[in-house]
């Protein structure tokens, strides 16, 4: 049985830069939840990111650039986080070997899980093509990529590539 790395938020944990959580509704979830597949992470706090904390965006890419070293990850108030994004990220892909995951449901446009969308550096509300740290790093190393809107997609992946191993 396929383990999914899944974004604590999507989960109901409150953990996200506002203190919030960002539950899904979603039967497909509830059962992967029964069945113990669900492996939750939250980078940025098991990075040691405060909750609630600062607004943080990504300046000059996206996550593949920062881990190029080419962009940076800077809160609204102007401290470059980078750091903790890049652990937040590096734990999150240990969690991945341990639980032998190769699949995540992850929060589109933050500024680690964002697969698709992220905000685009200014703190305008403005979003732009591109993924999160944690996303790049993840996919870097060949685990498939879900924002919590595919689940659909990400249920039939699963299915296949449980078929593929049977």
């Amino acid at each position: 049985m396929h383990k999914i790395l899944t974004s604590a938020c999507l989960l109901g944990q409150p953990v996200r830069y506002d203190g919030r959580a960002k539950p899904q509704d979603s039967a497909i979830l509830a059962r992967w939840r029964r069945e113990g597949r669900l492996v939750a992470v939250c980078p940025e706090v098991q990075a040691g990111l405060a909750t609630p904390r600062a607004p943080a965006e990504i300046q000059g890419g996206g996550g593949v650039e920062v881990l190029d070293g080419d962009a940076r990850v800077v809160t609204v108030d102007g401290w470059d986080v980078t750091p903790a994004f890049l652990r937040g990220a590096r734990l999150a892909l240990d969690l991945c070997r341990a639980h032998d995951v190769r699949y995540a449901l992850l929060t589109e446009t933050s500024p680690s899980c964002g697969s698709g969308e992220i905000h685009d550096g200014r703190f305008a509300g403005r979003r732009a093509a591109g993924a999160g740290v944690t996303t790049a790093l993840l996919e870097r190393h060949g685990v498939r990529v879900f924002p919590q809107h595919q689940i659909e997609s990400l249920a039939e992946a699963l299915a296949a590539g449980e078929r593929a191993r049977a």
